[in-house]
């Protein structure tokens, strides 16, 4: 099935010689049998599949610093990135439209999302997904993990949506233009076209309603906003400056919040927590239950609020 990898690269990355990766896919290869997974499929996805030493590297050399808010606005925020996504926005709103008429979230949170993800659609990666997560799941430190989403990836290619050459991404397995791990693409990925094949990697119809479908099964409330800027009062105590409490905008109002121009917050219903990522003295953001669904994409109150950001700038 899988031809084998000099004993010498094994020794090198501390692995033992005498299991192999060879002797490693074929377990996987029987366990996605066992799963009902063709064997034509596994064999052609793991006929000649070597080891792939530069995804071991990143994965064991990734950056252990942390970056400040300001830091990842800047970094993600660029003004390269907003003209391009206007334009993209511009060319694609009828697009845009006739998704968000069957996945109902929001067409600006759906642009923000497609920007940082992949630079809407110009760099999705150019790992072989296959390779990466075969590699990982035989030498990472989450193993099982990685086995499993490799099981997902054979399910992928025994549907028929894209070939192992054509399944491409990052070097830790997120594929296409959403950066949808396999295991995501099977729960969310949507061939809206209806053309047989869900393609996240070169289809914006597909892309752009695989986003909105994951949104949507994340709870995203049609209508309602992710969250908005404001100004807060002069004085502000630690206890609601550190983002532990959730209350309605009315009683953010009543303490003395206001809009980032200078008016009152509108009179909704709507509860909202109070984030200031850069610290006191920062600026400030009242974020709402959308703003979780965007965080089911991808934990981080900092990815979520550049998302709601980048979508607003690029769709406003």
């Amino acid at each position: 099935m899988a031809l084998g990898v000099p004993p010498l690269l094994f020794a090198r990355h501390g692995f033992a010689a005498d299991y192999g990766f060879a002797g490693f896919l074929d377990s996987v290869g029987a366990e996605a049998e066992r799963a009902g997974i063709p064997a034509g499929t596994v064999n052609a996805a793991f006929s000649g599949l070597s080891l792939d030493p530069k995804v071991l590297d990143l994965d064991r050399h990734q950056p252990e610093f942390t970056l400040t808010w300001s830091e990842y606005a800047a970094d993600t925020l660029t003004s390269g990135r907003i003209a391009q996504g206007r334009s993209i926005y511009a060319a694609d709103r009828e697009l845009l439209s006739r998704v968000t008429s069957v996945y109902p979230a929001s067409p600006a949170v759906l642009m923000g999302i497609w920007g940082l993800e992949s630079n809407f659609g110009g760099d999705e990666g150019s790992f072989e997904v296959v390779r990466s997560l075969a590699t990982l799941a035989y030498g990472a430190g989450r193993g099982s993990y990685f086995r499993s989403e490799l099981i997902a990836a054979l399910r992928i290619l025994a549907h028929g949506d894209i070939t192992p050459g054509g399944m491409l991404g990052s070097w830790a397995g997120a594929m296409g233009q959403p950066q949808f791990m396999p295991s995501s693409y099977l729960a969310y990925a949507v061939d809206f076209e209806g053309n047989g094949r869900r393609d996240i990697w070169n289809d914006p119809a597909d892309v752009l309603a695989s986003i909105a479908n994951y949104l949507v099964r994340s709870g995203w409330r049609w209508g309602e906003s992710w969250g908005r800027q404001v100004l807060p009062p002069p004085t502000l105590s630690p206890q609601l400056a550190g983002g532990g409490v959730t209350q309605p905008l009315s009683a953010w109002a009543a303490l003395g919040f206001r809009a980032i121009d200078g008016g009152p917050l509108p009179a909704t219903a709507l509860d909202a927590r109070l984030l200031i990522p850069g610290g006191p003295g920062g600026p400030a953001y009242l974020v709402f239950h959308n703003f979780q669904a965007i965080r089911a994409y991808n934990p981080s109150d900092f990815y979520a609020l550049a998302v709601g950001l980048l979508g607003d700038l690029v769709t406003t």
